[in-house]
């Protein structure tokens, strides 16, 4: 990204990123740009399914869509900053010159890393739904668990971050910072479903009163993940991917064994058109 800014025929105020397969949207720019004019440094818009014909690119948007709603928007709408995707986002080249020019970035996560600069720094990362990207999801197995394990590689590699803004939220008294510090400590869902799960075998045996608590939780969990797929239309393919979600845990299982190696594996998005 340094490259390309250090060789702009011209000074450009704003910059954005998307993947190499990424398609836009034919207001993309201009929604960003609405955002931008409202004092903004730094947006995330959505990243939409191009299709999602197969399996794991059902399951891939049904869980970006999920991220979409809690992360992005509700996170925004109180009051904190929307979480980076990684593509279909832009910022001012001031802030994002000054939040990585004097990082040493090897593998995965350089939006991590970002987000928590821009943040750290007073600024709130705006949401965008109407600034869209279509992007190719994960189509294979094999895809999906070399992708995952790079991105929960990069939770365990940034969770310092985390605590470092959360320690700085709770110093300066920065809602915005203390929402965002919450996320970044958050586990990924997967961790978080099998914890609860084992938690709650042990109550049973332990205290018996607090399934109640689990079962609220659980309520709760389902309710916000079943207005992320209204309020976002998922099409019909992401609701009956849903019945593999097993499945699909099991293979984020896997992945949690290979993030030690997950620098070293390469997470380019094939474009397939069947089930594997």
């Amino acid at each position: 990204h340094f490259y390309a800014i250090s060789h702009f025929k011209e000074d450009h105020e704003r910059l954005t990123i998307i993947d190499s397969d990424n398609l836009v949207d034919p207001q993309y720019l201009n929604s960003l740009n609405l955002m931008f004019e409202q004092g903004y440094v730094a947006v995330q818009g959505i990243r939409r399914a191009k299709k999602t014909e197969t399996i794991y690119s059902a399951l891939d948007e049904a869980g970006d869509i999920y991220y979409r709603y809690v992360d992005r928007k509700l996170l925004f709408e109180a009051g904190s900053s929307a979480s980076l995707a990684g593509s279909g986002m832009a910022f001012t080249t001031e802030i994002y010159y000054q939040c990585l020019k004097d990082q040493q970035l090897m593998g995965a996560g350089f939006d991590k890393v970002l987000q928590y600069e821009i943040v750290k720094r007073g600024n709130r990362i705006a949401f965008c739904e109407n600034a869209i990207v279509y992007d190719e999801k994960t189509a294979k197995s094999s895809q999906l668990v070399k992708q995952r394990a790079r991105w929960i590689n990069t939770w365990f590699k940034f969770f310092s971050l985390g605590l470092s803004l959360f320690a700085k939220s709770i110093i300066k008294l920065d809602l915005n910072a203390y929402l965002f510090s919450v996320l970044l400590l958050r586990p990924p869902l997967f961790i978080m479903v099998g914890l609860t799960g084992l938690f709650m075998i042990i109550n049973i045996f332990i205290s018996p009163v607090l399934l109640i608590y689990y079962f609220l939780f659980l309520t709760c969990f389902i309710f916000i993940f079943s207005k992320s797929l209204s309020y976002f239309k998922a099409s019909p393919l992401v609701y009956k991917s849903l019945r593999n979600i097993p499945k699909f845990m099991f293979l984020q299982i896997i992945a949690f064994t290979k993030i030690s190696k997950a620098n070293k594996l390469s997470v380019a998005t094939k474009h397939v058109d069947q089930n594997d």
